[in-house]
């Protein structure tokens, strides 16, 4: 187990908006706030000088501006695969990315999206996952119902209201999906953001035989009644001004301690939650690709 902090060297672009901007965000996409407050609060900076668009450009994403692995790279096939998860919503569908001409098997990863569906930025993890040699698999929770629907706000409410339990259940079947996969090499990796650090976690506890490697960003434990279940391996990376989501990593850690996990957790100060998200302001770039190269690393460790 490792412990280990990370001075932020890379956001004094973002020093000019205040932290609770950021603070703000964080409610109203975890939904503890509503859009009408969260505009509301934005307005009482805009009172003080702040300039509206700056805040929104730096606040919301910009998939535009963010993408690394082109859908169309050569080093890598992109698709479209369904799965049938018969404890959730029943078919369900999912980004599968593998490395170009493949020949034989390859360790699988299963990509897990936030709280808003299969989103650009989350495909473009999937493909920079691929171009490092491991097939790939980004499930969208929101398949069911259509899908990504093309705006995180829209996606969010979409994902709001679907039923927990069975999410979880796609989820599952997702991993058991792509770990059969006739490429694979029957060993399974798995990372996800925000949303999808909690699903990786809940997998981690879930089925903990299965999982060879979880990698959750910033994500919150899995539920008590299971948590004792998880063994690892894990690499937990947690921003430093995530208040949120830190204070749920105390009890978590006494948890895996109290299982003997196998875990090292690394902590970098004075970023925010969704600081590997290269589509928004609370991008740190010197982080990001400081816990990436880690994670990869991590995968390639222990999927080999």
């Amino acid at each position: 187990m490792t412990i280990e902090t990370h001075q932020d060297t890379t956001q004094t672009e973002l020093r000019p908006i205040p932290q609770e901007a950021f603070d703000w965000y964080d409610e109203y996409a975890h939904g503890l706030i509503n859009r009408r407050e969260f505009m509301s609060r934005l307005g009482g900076l805009v009172a003080m000088g702040f300039s509206m668009s700056v805040l929104t450009s730096a606040l919301t994403p910009n998939y535009a501006v963010a993408e690394q692995v082109s859908f169309n790279d050569p080093t890598i096939v992109a698709s479209y695969a369904k799965f049938q998860s018969p404890n959730g919503h029943g078919e369900c569908q999912g980004y599968l990315v593998l490395p170009k001409d493949l020949t034989t098997t390859a360790p699988v990863v299963l990509v897990v999206h936030e709280n808003r569906g299969l989103n650009p930025y989350i495909k473009d993890v999937a493909r920079r996952v691929a171009a490092q040699g491991f097939i790939a698999f980004a499930p969208d929770a929101l398949y069911p119902l259509g899908g990504y629907p093309g705006n995180d706000d829209e996606g969010r409410a979409m994902q709001k209201g679907m039923d927990k339990a069975k999410l979880e259940e796609d989820f599952i079947a997702a991993a058991k999906f792509i770990k059969s996969h006739e490429l694979s090499t029957g060993k399974l990796g798995a990372v996800g953001f925000c949303y999808g650090g909690y699903v990786i976690n809940m997998l981690a506890a879930s089925i903990p035989d299965e999982l060879d490697a979880g990698v959750p960003f910033y994500g919150t434990p899995a539920s008590s009644e299971i948590v004792a279940q998880v063994k690892g391996p894990l690499m937990l990376q947690f921003a430093g001004l995530d208040k949120r989501v830190n204070g749920t990593w105390p009890d978590y850690e006494a948890a895996l301690k109290a299982n003997n996990a196998d875990y090292e957790a690394f902590v970098y100060d004075e970023v925010n939650h969704g600081f590997h998200n290269d589509s928004t302001g609370r991008y740190a770039e010197t982080e990001a690709e400081l816990a990436w190269s880690r994670s990869m690393e991590f995968f390639k460790k222990h999927l080999a």
